[in-house]
C-alpha cells in the first residue's frame, strides 16, 4: 500500500462478514441487500457455485489481511440458513483452512423460524456455527403478516427452544413500533421472548427505508410518542430480565455481548466477502473501505474470476472522526479518547470542540478520559453523532 496521511499505531481486531444473499421471500421494509429465491434453480448447484466464488473472493483478499487473527466470523444475509448445513460447514472449513482464527472464535449464522427444521440448528452447530442469531420479530401472527414475514408465531416459539437446545448462546431479534401494534401487544412480544431466557436480545424499531415496499406504500404505524412509550418499557422489562442494555438496540446477560457487532462499534476492521458485502480495513497510514458487486450472479462470474471488488475507496482523514462517533457512542459505555487516537490514527483536537458542544448540550459524559452517552444523548443519538460530520 502506498503511504497515506494517517499514523495508525496498531491495527485493530479484525473480523470476518459474509454475506448469503437469498431469501424466501423479501419483506416490505427490509433494505439489506436480499433476493428472492427463484423457482427452477437448483438451490445445491446454486449453493456450490456461491461457496467456491466466496473462497475465490477470500483468497484474492488474502494478502490484504495477511497474518492477522480473525475474532469473530458473520454469516448474514438474506437467510443464511436456507444454506444446507453440507454447505456452512464446506464454508467454514474453508475459511478455517485460509484465515487464522483467534481461540473460541465467535461464528454467528442468522436464521429465520420459515426455514426451521429440528435437526437443522443442530446440524449448523456441527458445520462449526457457535451463535445463532434468530429473526423471530414478533410473536404475533397478525403482525408477522402485517411485516411480511413467512413464519408465524408457532414457528418462531419451535424455532427458539431447539435455538437454546443446540446452541450456549444465541441472540432473539425483535421489532417494535410495527403496524397496529399497542404497547399491550409489545409487552405480550418481549414477555414470550423473555420466556426463552435469551443470553443475547436485539430488539430494533421498524423504520422506513428508501427504496422498500414499505416506502412507496407506507403502513400506519404507531405515532412517535407511543414508540417512546414503548422503548422506555423495553428498557424496563428487560433489566428486570438481568438484561443490560449495552448498545441502543441490544441486550446481553454477563459474557454474551455480541463480539462481532462490538468490533464493529468499536471502530474495529471487518473483511466483507459475498454479494453486497461492505468491508473496512485499517493499513498503517490510511484506512480503506470496500463494496463487491451487488447482484449475486454477477458477484459469482466476477468473484470466480478474481474480480469481486465493486469499489474501493480511502476513508478521507476529515470523515474519520464522524465514522468512529457514528459507530463508538451506540455503545452505552462510550470509549476511551486513547481508543479513538488509535482506530483513526487522528489527535483527540480533532474531535474537542465538537465533544464540548456534546457535553454542553448534556448528551455525554466524561469520566478522565472515558466519553459516554448519558440518557439524553442515547435518546437524540443522530444529533449527538450529527456533531461530528466535517464542515463543508
Amino acid at each position: 500500500m502506498r503511504p497515506g496521511t494517517l499514523q495508525l499505531p496498531a491495527l485493530p481486531p479484525l473480523s470476518l462478514y459474509v454475506h448469503l444473499p437469498w431469501c424466501l421471500k423479501k419483506c416490505p421494509y427490509c433494505d439489506f441487500n436480499s433476493h428472492e429465491r427463484r423457482a427452477g434453480v437448483d438451490p445445491l448447484a446454486q449453493q456450490k457455485r456461491y461457496v467456491d466464488a466466496l473462497i475465490c473472493d477470500l483468497e484474492a483478499s488474502l494478502p490484504l489481511i495477511w497474518g492477522r487473527q480473525v475474532h469473530s466470523v458473520f454469516i448474514g444475509g438474506g437467510t443464511p440458513s436456507l444454506f444446507e448445513p453440507e454447505s456452512i460447514d464446506r464454508l467454514i472449513a474453508a475459511i478455517r483452512a485460509r484465515l487464522q482464527l483467534a481461540p473460541l472464535c465467535e461464528i454467528t449464522l442468522e436464521a429465520n423460524p420459515g426455514t426451521f427444521e429440528r435437526d437443522r440448528f443442530a446440524a449448523f452447530r456441527g458445520a462449526g456455527v457457535t451463535r445463532l442469531s434468530v429473526g423471530v420479530q414478533s410473536f404475533n401472527d397478525a403482525h408477522l403478516k402485517a411485516i411480511g414475514r413467512v413464519h408465524d408465531g408457532a414457528q418462531a416459539r419451535a424455532a427458539l427452544e431447539e435455538a437454546a437446545r443446540a446452541f450456549d448462546t444465541f441472540n432473539l431479534d425483535l421489532m417494535y413500533a410495527l403496524p397496529g401494534q399497542t404497547l399491550k401487544e409489545l409487552e405480550h412480544d418481549v414477555n414470550t421472548a423473555l420466556g426463552f431466557k435469551p443470553p443475547h436480545l436485539s430488539i430494533y424499531h421498524l423504520t422506513i427505508e428508501p427504496n422498500t415496499v414499505f416506502a412507496k406504500f407506507p403502513p400506519k404505524v404507531p405515532d412517535e410518542d407511543s414508540a417512546w412509550t414503548m422503548l422506555d418499557r423495553i428498557t424496563e422489562m428487560t433489566g428486570s430480565a438481568g438484561l443490560e442494555r449495552y448498545e441502543v438496540s441490544a441486550y446481553a446477560r454477563g459474557g454474551h455481548r455480541c463480539v462481532h457487532n462490538l468490533n464493529y462499534w468499536q471502530f474495529g476492521d471487518y473483511l466483507g466477502l459475498g454479494a453486497g458485502a461492505h468491508g473496512k480495513l485499517s493499513f498503517a497510514h490510511r484506512i480503506i473501505r470496500q463494496v463487491r458487486h451487488r447482484e449475486p450472479e454477477l458477484y459469482m462470474n466476477k468473484a470466480l474470476a478474481g474480480d469481486a471488488l465493486a469499489q474501493e475507496h480511502e476513508v478521507p482523514r476529515k470523515e474519520l472522526p464522524f465514522e468512529f462517533m457514528l459507530n463508538a457512542l451506540r455503545l452505552k459505555d462510550g470509549f476511551a479518547l486513547q481508543d479513538f487516537i488509535d482506530r483513526t490514527g487522528l489527535p483527540p483536537s480533532s474531535i474537542n470542540a465538537s465533544l464540548q458542544k456534546a457535553e454542553q448540550a448534556g448528551w455525554t459524559e466524561s469520566e478522565g478520559v472515558w466519553v459516554r452517552p448519558s440518557a439524553r444523548g442515547f435518546d437524540f443519538l443522530s444529533d449527538l453523532q450529527a456533531l461530528f460530520l466535517p464542515d463543508e
